[in-house]
């Protein structure tokens, strides 16, 4: 089969470097003998309902407006979700797929696409920085979670979504202790990095889901990925 790994809105949501997670996706599926097609939309192009792996990243306050209308007036990437897709959701691509958020120094709420039981407010301080938290995967055992965070809305979870990972450093969603969202198909976090450069375990999880089955650890590239986990987790404790 052919996994297709869809970028939304690079335009838009694509200026911290967040498409390098298509990168990766595809690279570890290629690893495993299996055929990725990374596929790039931008707004006014009709967004494809045969994706696996839906793909959101950063941008700015007006970005993220134009995002949410241009999929909403689709519609695709709805229908997609409800037939099996997997949606990975990074900064503001996280807080426009809550109920809604916030843009602009009036703090003027927007929509969001309700894919997501969360709101998003601005902060009382800019989180920037390196950020550690524990991810407890379905299986129980538990993984750890390096990025770089930058974002000024915070994000408080409804009772319909779960949180992704526990904070060690940094602020995450709200200073709570909590970083990101998971509910349905749809994962949400704030680190940048690219993410799933940094966190391979994140990575194989989406796959997986996507895929609907259980995949073999990799040995291709895992001495120099565990070099720089080693690395950054370092950093980030010192």
């Amino acid at each position: 089969m052919t996994v297709k790994i869809v970028l939304v809105y690079q335009s838009l949501l694509g200026i911290y470097g967040d498409q390098g997670n298509s990168k990766v996706l595809a690279r570890r599926l290629q690893w495993r003998g299996i055929d990725a097609d990374v596929v790039m939309v931008e707004p006014g192009e009709t967004l494809p309902r045969d994706g696996s792996i839906y793909l959101l990243g950063g941008g700015e306050d007006n970005a993220q407006t134009t995002a949410v209308r241009e999929l909403r007036r689709g519609g695709e990437l709805f229908t997609a979700l409800g037939e099996g897709a997997i949606l990975f959701a990074v900064c503001a691509g996280y807080q426009i797929c809550g109920h809604t958020f916030t843009i602009g120094e009036n703090d003027e709420v927007r929509e969001g696409l309700g894919l997501l039981d969360v709101e998003t407010r601005r902060g009382p301080v800019r989180a920037v920085g390196e950020i550690l938290t524990t991810w407890t995967k379905p299986d129980g055992t538990t993984s750890q979670i390096t990025g770089f965070e930058n974002h000024g809305g915070y994000t408080t979870l409804g009772s319909q979504a779960s949180p992704l990972a526990r904070v060690e450093i940094g602020v995450g969603n709200d200073g709570g202790g909590t970083e990101g969202a998971v509910q349905g198909n749809v994962v949400a976090t704030y680190p940048h990095g690219p993410v799933l450069a940094r966190n391979p375990e994140l990575a194989d999880y989406l796959l997986q889901r996507a895929l609907g089955r259980t995949l073999e650890p990799l040995s291709r590239g895992a001495d120099e990925i565990a070099g720089l986990r080693r690395e950054r987790l370092a950093f980030v404790r010192r």
